[in-house]
């Protein structure tokens, strides 16, 4: 492994803790040995282009600096390839860390135990999925929940999570069941109304709402987690145990696992790691041992 690391930055994390959790995460590096280039982009398409290079460069291994936008950039050059990733998470949400039990906001921390990995070559190798040409890592989302991230992207005002916290009052002022066909590994096509229907690599989304509690990211299969034609009052009173995973045993809630998931409903957005990957239908597939992690 070559003693280069790259060290990919995005300084406008979690309102600026990325351009502070850089250093010492830099000097943790340094100071196990190893040299850091330090990329950062002008926008998303100019990070990835730089990422990318790096990696064809050979480089040792990439320590994402930021939140899980980063870290879904991030997937994109490294996914199926021998390069490592360590992740400094700093973000709002930090699903990805979380649901891999690493630091949360602990960037000198996360910087030492990435340097340690390094050097005694813990590495895990994890599942990744892959749908509309996209690598993600945490959770793809559709119905309910992508409505209320379609609104909140339309919104201007309020900044920062109420902002969306007013999209989810405003989404269930109108909200309805949606018809959906779900096929599972090329099976029969399930036809069912519901509010939304998660495809989990990993357990949590949305700053640690655990949609998919019991998934394991490196077993080879999605958690499909559907939750069924709910009321509003339903709605209400199961989605805070979303938080504790809790919710997965309400009757109107199914899991499923498989390795190949179509999901179809009419004027659905579907989201993965957070970022829109467009309407349905989308097709995920389970893509094992895609990516190298620094544990």
């Amino acid at each position: 492994m070559t003693s280069e690391i790259t060290l990919f930055v995005n300084p406008t994390a979690g309102r600026g803790r990325g351009a502070h959790a850089a250093q010492p995460a830099a000097s943790a590096l340094r100071a196990a040995g190893f040299s850091v280039r330090t990329v950062v982009g002008t926008d998303a398409a100019d990070a990835l282009a730089r990422l990318r290079a790096a990696v064809r460069e050979g480089t040792g291994a990439v320590i994402a600096v930021g939140g899980d936008g980063l870290v879904s950039l991030a997937l994109q050059a490294l996914a199926g390839t021998a390069v490592p990733l360590g992740v400094v998470a700093v973000g709002t949400g930090n699903d990805f860390a979380r649901s891999l039990s690493l630091p949360v906001r602990e960037p000198a921390r996360a910087g030492r135990l990435a340097a340690e990995a390094l050097k005694e070559g813990r590495i895990r190798e994890i599942d990744l999925g892959r749908a509309a040409d996209t690598w993600y890592g945490t959770v793809l989302c559709s119905g309910f929940d992508s409505r209320v991230n379609d609104r909140g992207n339309r919104m201007r005002l309020p900044l920062g999570r109420f902002k969306y916290d007013l999209a989810i009052l405003a989404e269930l002022a109108s909200f309805r069941p949606f018809p959906y066909r779900i096929t599972l590994d090329g099976g029969p096509v399930i036809e069912t109304e519901a509010t939304l229907v998660a495809v989990g690599n990993s357990s949590s989304y949305g700053g640690g709402m655990r949609i998919c509690a019991d998934a394991v990211p490196d077993d080879g299969l999605f958690d499909v987690t559907v939750v069924g034609d709910c009321g509003r009052g339903t709605l209400l009173k199961v989605f805070p145990q979303v938080y504790k995973g809790t919710h997965l045993g309400h009757p109107k809630v199914t899991v499923h696992r498989a390795s190949k998931v179509t999901l179809e409903a009419a004027g659905i957005t579907a989201y993965a790691d957070g970022e829109p990957l467009g309407p349905l239908p989308v097709t995920a597939e389970c893509v094992p041992a895609a990516l190298r992690l620094l544990t």
